[in-house]
């Protein structure tokens, strides 16, 4: 049982690095704008390695998709797991 309630509690995790992942691009796209305006004429390489910089972060949310999908499958049938709720409470 107690592994089963781990499996729930890993995809939730992962489920939240999505989110981190979701932050982190935003904080990436703001600060590569702040400094475009700041120097307009460094413009393209600003853009290059925010470019790279999301790329890295994007790999790492279908990283996390992939793995959640992973543990998904591994998570018993609804029926399965409220037998074992039953047997548990007893």
């Amino acid at each position: 049982m107690i592994y089963y309630a781990g499996l729930v509690l890993a995809i939730a995790f992962v489920a939240i690095a999505a989110g981190g992942c979701g932050a982190g691009m935003g904080i990436t796209v703001a600060g590569a704008l702040n400094a475009m305006a700041r120097q307009p004429e460094m413009m393209s390489r600003f853009q290059l390695t925010m470019f790279i910089g999301l790329a890295f972060i994007e790999s790492l949310t279908i990283y996390s998709l992939v793995i959640s999908f992973i543990f998904l499958g591994k998570l018993p049938a609804p029926d399965v797991l409220l037998e074992l709720v039953k047997q548990g409470t007893r």
